[in-house]
């Protein structure tokens, strides 16, 4: 591929992640998107248990029957010349850390607000992680088809809550049951409201004048919703902050669309704006070598994620991986930083959540993935050419709650083993050996992580498992130099890590006080 044709791939893609509280309407916005993107038929609801009808993207069983998304799923699709990269993270806490993982390979963020509710704890933490790493993020106020805050506070609490610029870029006629429709100042136009199934698709349109009234339709025009909602245009145009292009490049205006994902009201407009000002590939810092720009010949990329089962029959183990520079073809050999082992990428993939299609070319700025025979691990280097290539460590939390897990069945070690060490490699769970009795330990940062991993234990490695819940503890790593298996007790308990370093899970606070005073020379550190 030519300079010049690479470049002009690489500035076609767009690559974000949907963030939000859990129940805003994420994982239906993204059903919307890929509907415009011709990649399904009819948009699937989060919780159609009776219809049968699941969201494409919570491709994992437990995600069907409990009606949430648990693992990020990453989806691609064409519009409108350009190749859009959507990965669809998981809202709930218990699953941050592979949210801000997933955030490390996005250029781009779409935060989801429930309209009812503002600003949520959950959708406030990971906007401070866009924030801190300028993360361009646009805005979709949603289900203003159900009675919700006023615009005007929703505007206000962004602002003051999250400390960034909002700039309306349309403003609902009504809400709820008064819902008639949005006063789109960006394309001069009334967009109107249609009830019913699959009625917004192709919403109907009506032109504003050149003062930004309707030219027609007089009964609207008249209408106490629309006149508010002209009224609060009309202030905000003349006290509102002032588009700015650059703002939305660096992280520091968020345009703001309203609408409602499960009535497909808004979405086409949003999507058409977004796909205007939202940031081409952007060039990723490393740690030995500066940054690299995406239109670089070399091939890199990193892996940020890891998904086993995705095809249960097959127990297959995907590696997910963020080009960040260069051209990926088929059969390229490749040098893995961690190892230095040359690898050959000949079974690769693109994906629509669960669906996937070998594909023979892909460059910087989209999502593929590896078939993983436990080569890859989450944070690892690719590339080609001579030097060197490492990327900025990925984040990691050190777990808060810990479990003992042992295999019901004794008869079905086989599977067990297999399970827990394959279900740990993607980072939601950590493993760890006892020192004195070799059990197996999960440390985790919130339960719903135990309750997935044991759900998936039965289903995808037929293997009931019995977990005996430990509490909190406090995972602190001593120097091997300076261990002696004495120290360990039962409010601190001796353990190994999957990489063989030891540490301790104190009991609490006291207890690590209490180990501190009695061993001053020794240091405990609460790395991974």
């Amino acid at each position: 591929m030519s300079e010049v044709k690479l470049a002009d791939a690489v500035n076609s893609r767009r690559t974000f992640a949907i963030i939000s509280h859990p129940d805003a309407g994420k994982t239906t916005i993204t059903e919307q998107l890929l509907l415009y993107g011709g990649v399904v038929r009819e948009a699937g609801t989060v919780k159609a248990r009776k219809s049968g009808n699941f969201a494409k993207s919570d491709w994992m069983e437990i995600e069907q029957k409990r009606g949430i998304s648990v693992t990020s799923s990453v989806m691609q699709f064409d519009y409108e010349g350009k190749r859009i990269n959507i990965l669809d993270t998981p809202g709930h806490e218990d699953f941050s850390e592979d949210t801000y993982r997933t955030l490390m390979a996005v250029d781009s963020a779409v935060m989801v607000i429930d309209a009812a509710k503002g600003i949520e704890p959950q959708t406030k933490k990971l906007f401070q992680i866009c924030k801190m790493r300028g993360i361009p993020i646009f805005t979709f106020m949603n289900k203003m088809d159900r009675d919700s805050r006023e615009p005007m506070d929703l505007i206000g609490e962004l602002e003051e809550v999250l400390g960034i610029e909002a700039y309306p870029m349309n403003w609902p006629i009504g809400m709820g049951k008064e819902l008639k429709g949005l006063y789109d100042r960006y394309n001069h136009q009334v967009t109107l409201f249609k009830s019913g199934e699959g009625a917004n698709a192709d919403s109907d349109h009506l032109a504003l004048d050149e003062n930004g009234d309707l030219s027609d339709d007089e009964e609207l025009k008249q209408d106490s919703w629309y006149q508010d909602a002209r009224d609060n245009m009309e202030l905000i145009e003349d006290a509102g902050n002032s588009f700015d292009e650059d703002k939305i490049i660096s992280g520091d205006q968020t345009p703001v669309f309203f609408g409602s994902a499960l009535a497909n009201f808004g979405v086409k407009t949003f999507l058409e704006i977004y796909l205007k000002y939202a940031p081409r590939p952007a060039a990723h810092s490393t740690q030995n070598d500066g940054e690299i720009e995406p239109t670089d010949e070399n091939f890199s990329g990193f892996v940020f994620k890891i998904q086993a089962n995705m095809n249960p029959n097959h127990r297959d183990r995907i590696a997910f991986v963020r080009i960040c520079s260069g051209k990926f073809t088929h059969g390229m050999d490749v040098t893995l930083e961690r190892t230095s082992k040359k690898m050959r990428l000949s079974n690769v993939t693109q994906f629509m959540a669960d669906t996937r299609e070998n594909v023979d070319s892909a460059v910087a700025g989209d999502i593929i993935g590896l078939y993983d025979t436990g080569n890859y691990q989450i944070g690892d280097s690719i590339y080609t050419g001579k030097n060197d290539v490492k990327f900025d460590k990925l984040p990691q939390f050190t777990p808060e709650i810990f479990v003992r897990v042992s295999a019901k069945n004794v008869m079905k070690q086989k599977s067990f083993h297999k399970g827990i060490q394959q279900l740990v490699q993607e980072g939601a769970v950590q493993l760890y050996t006892s020192y004195s009795t070799g059990d197996y330990i999960l440390g985790a940062v919130g339960q719903l992580q135990f309750e997935v991993f044991q759900f998936r234990m039965k289903n995808e490695y037929n293997s009931d498992v019995i977990m005996e819940p430990m509490g909190t503890k406090k995972a602190r790593w001593i120097n091997p130099d300076q261990l002696d298996e004495k120290m360990g007790s039962s409010r601190n308990i001796l353990v190994k890590d999957r990489n063989g370093d030891p540490l301790f899970l104190f009991e609490n606070r006291f207890a690590e006080n209490w180990f501190k005073d009695k061993y001053p020379n020794v240091e405990l550190s609460e790395k991974l």
